[in-house]
């Protein structure tokens, strides 16, 4: 079995990662792989980032919360292409900074706001959005239940809610497991199924989607661009370092082959919304 991380320990790695992926040539990958450049950590891309702006009904007017917001992908994508109006919440104060800075030159259309906010711990009253995101956030932190439930308790009835996330397939071998723990984020495993997660929190699905051959698409894309500028990324990362990411990217594609690891979309919306059960 893999050793549990340190969730401080996760949040100060990814601290420093929004750092790094402000180079020019961490930028210039990104836009290749994904369509964007705000220094993302997750796996959207920019098509699934429009996906989720349409099931989340994003318009002016609409406020959006984004969870785990980071540098503000897809976040601050989502308010300047449909004029809503955003607030970013995350922990590392890293991220936020360089999403503030990215909103201002984005010139959005509506109000952004950027809140330092544990997902687990909201600071807003009931029924401030209208809409809630966020891009496989749950498989890097510990607490997914309670970050369900905080942001069941900071949307309006008949909000929206759009997550995608990663887990292990269930039913999966003891070392078929921990090979796919070992692959994915830092809290990758979960005790209960996210349907059912969904469920307690108090949120009813309305769409649900398998993005894992998409995922796998893009991890090969991703391998493919480092591969081709390792001298560049050699000078960013060291010799070590670069050598071990790209030896963990075989690991992620082989594994994603196998089937060990899923990633998925999932849409919801308050159980007390008209129709919801």
């Amino acid at each position: 079995m893999p050793p549990r991380p340190d969730e401080q320990a996760v949040r100060e790695r990814f601290g420093d990662l929004y750092q790094l992926v402000q180079a020019p040539i961490k930028r210039e990958i990104e836009r290749a792989v994904c369509g964007c450049d705000y220094g993302g950590t997750s796996w959207t891309t920019r098509r699934e980032a429009e996906h989720v702006g349409a099931l989340l009904a994003l318009a002016p007017g609409r406020r959006l919360l984004e969870v785990g917001a980071g540098s503000g992908w897809p976040g601050l994508y989502l308010a300047r292409t449909t004029g809503c109006d955003v607030t970013l919440a995350d922990l590392p104060l890293a991220g936020l900074r360089i999403a503030a800075e990215r909103a201002v030159a984005d010139r959005l259309p509506g109000a952004c706001w950027i809140v330092l906010a544990d997902g687990a711990a909201l600071p807003f009253g009931s029924g401030a959005f209208d809409a809630v995101s966020h891009s496989d956030v749950l498989c890097c932190l510990d607490a997914k239940l309670p970050v369900l439930r905080a942001c069941r308790g900071v949307i309006r009835s008949g909000g929206r809610m759009v997550f995608t996330v990663i887990f292990p397939k269930p039913g999966l071998s003891s070392a078929d497991h921990d090979r796919a723990v070992e692959s994915g984020p830092p809290f990758v495993e979960t005790a209960l199924a996210y349907p059912a997660m969904l469920r307690q929190a108090g949120w009813v699905i309305t769409d649900h989607a398998d993005l894992t051959a998409e995922y796998a698409q893009t991890v090969r894309r991703l391998l493919r661009e480092e591969e081709a500028h390792a001298d560049e990324l050699r000078g960013l990362y060291g010799e070590a370092e670069f050598s071990e990411k790209l030896a963990g990217r075989r690991r992620k594609i082989r594994v994603l082959e196998e089937g060990l690891l899923r990633r998925e979309l999932f849409a919801s919306t308050t159980a007390d919304a008209p129709g919801g059960r």
